[in-house]
């Protein structure tokens, strides 16, 4: 019998690692897959630790490491065939491991779910999570996949020396890259989906979560040398910029001057949404993704701002 080996990184996760940890069991005794689960925690304050040890997981504490680091840890104290690395605020459906099993079998070498929210999310969480799944209802191959869930064997995992350690956050897509470099088949799944609890409440957390996600950018860009990642920090400035030339010239009293650049400002969140929509059926979901992007680009120009701030003062000292 194969086995597979559940890495879940995680930080004050006790409103949802039990959940997390049930959902991943059942998926892999319907499977017909010997498990183990492997908590792996960033120091938690909270009672995380003991809820994942009552369900048997093992735990192991690895403090001041970021997420690309805490998934290495766990991974090297696995034996399974198959890894699969799950957010330890994902619920996921019971045949997530046998679709996994399935496209693999057919040649795909990195197999994850698309991701949805609960019903009850604000609808800034939901409409941001959704444009990240597949508009046709197809599996849809791509260049990297996020790490909500993912599975893979060990050999491909390996093969790549695992997540960069160094990364605060984009490491998902670092590896996912590198995988790509390699002719990896990374399939993501539309059907079933997961879910993600750890959805955001309140436009505070959303702020937060955003600049945190863009704060590896500059340092993504540098490692990987690929001129396709300097477009975001590009559109970010562009945008941004249209934006601060719209104040300036709209408080010197100019407004019919000033307009140009609002619409300016407004071009690249727009493309972004008609992109990842189906806007024909859905034109109010498509305006809500669109302002949700604009209000993404400027945090995107103070989080690169910010990183290439910290990386020069580094390179001072």
């Amino acid at each position: 019998m194969k086995k597979i080996s559940i890495v879940i990184p995680m930080f004050n996760e006790a409103e949802h690692i039990q959940r997390t940890i049930i959902s991943a069991i059942q998926s892999a005794t319907f499977a017909g897959l010997q498990y183990e689960v492997i908590a792996v925690d960033n120091n938690s304050s909270d009672n995380s630790k003991a809820l994942a040890e009552q369900l048997g997981a093992t735990v192991i504490v690895k403090p001041d490491l970021k997420i690309g680091a805490l998934r290495n840890a766990g991974a090297e104290i696995t034996d399974g065939d198959y890894i699969a690395f799950l957010d330890a605020d994902i619920e996921v459906p019971h045949d997530w491991l046998t679709s996994c099993l399935a496209l693999h079998s057919k040649g795909n070498d990195v197999i994850a779910l698309d991701c949805d929210t609960p019903p009850q999310a604000p609808w800034f969480a939901r409409v941001w999570q959704k444009r990240s799944m597949s508009k046709s209802g197809a599996d849809r191959y791509l260049d990297w996949l996020a790490t909500p869930n993912l599975f893979l064997t060990r050999d491909i995992f390996t093969s790549v020396g695992g997540f960069n350690s160094q990364l605060a956050s984009g490491e998902d897509k670092e590896f996912g890259l590198r995988l790509h470099a390699q002719a990896a088949k990374q399939v993501s799944i539309a059907q079933p989906a997961a879910l993600h609890w750890g959805y955001e409440k309140t436009w505070t957390e959303w702020f937060k979560k955003e600049f945190w996600r863009q704060s590896s950018h500059i340092h993504l860009l540098t490692s990987q040398k690929n001129l396709r990642l300097a477009r975001f920090p590009i559109l970010c400035s562009l945008t941004t910029l249209s934006t601060f030339l719209f104040i300036l010239i709209s408080l010197s009293k100019s407004i019919s001057s000033s307009w140009p650049f609002l619409v300016l400002s407004l071009i690249t969140p727009a493309l972004l949404a008609l992109r990842q929509s189906d806007y024909r059926s859905d034109f109010t979901y498509t305006c809500k993704l669109c302002f949700l992007h604009w209000l993404r680009l400027h945090i995107g120009f103070a989080a690169i701002i910010n990183s290439a701030y910290k990386l020069i003062k580094r390179e001072k000292l």
